[in-house]
């Protein structure tokens, strides 16, 4: 199937960035490659048996707002390990994560305009794959 969103990997787990047209998903994309994350998809996300790529038209284009369309090094396939909505709607302290309809993905709500958002990608990914044990909150 494919989705409109993007998509970054970091240590060989994805992250699907999901929201509205205008939401920030290339912004967070950018921000993301900032803390050690890779490129997989930006615009469109191909996802099959729980991997995403990105469609091979696009592969390797990041829309840069403002700049234009740059072309990076990109890594895929990737295994999907969390599915995050660009949304200002944040809960301070959320229910567990519901999971991403169709899919086995934990979708977490992260405000793209908070300073910390790509950090707060960064951790939830963590708690996702288990690297980090939630006390209370979407992975507890």
């Amino acid at each position: 199937m494919q989705m409109h969103g993007s998509c970054a990997t970091r240590d060989g787990a994805g992250v699907l960035l999901l929201g509205p047209p205008g939401a920030g998903k290339s912004d967070m994309l950018l921000r993301l490659l900032d803390h050690g994350f890779s490129l997989v998809a930006d615009d469109r996300v191909e996802i099959e048996d729980g991997f995403a790529r990105p469609p091979a038209a696009l592969a390797g284009l990041l829309e840069v707002r403002g700049l234009g369309i740059v072309r990076l090094p990109w890594v895929a396939p990737v295994r999907l390990r969390l599915a995050v909505a660009l949304s200002g709607r944040a809960d301070r302290l959320p229910e567990p994560a519901p999971r991403l309809a169709g899919t086995d993905l934990r979708l977490v709500v992260i405000d793209p305009t908070a300073a910390s958002a790509a950090a707060r990608i960064a951790m939830a990914l963590a708690c996702a794959t288990g690297a980090v044990v939630q006390h209370a909150g979407a992975f507890a």
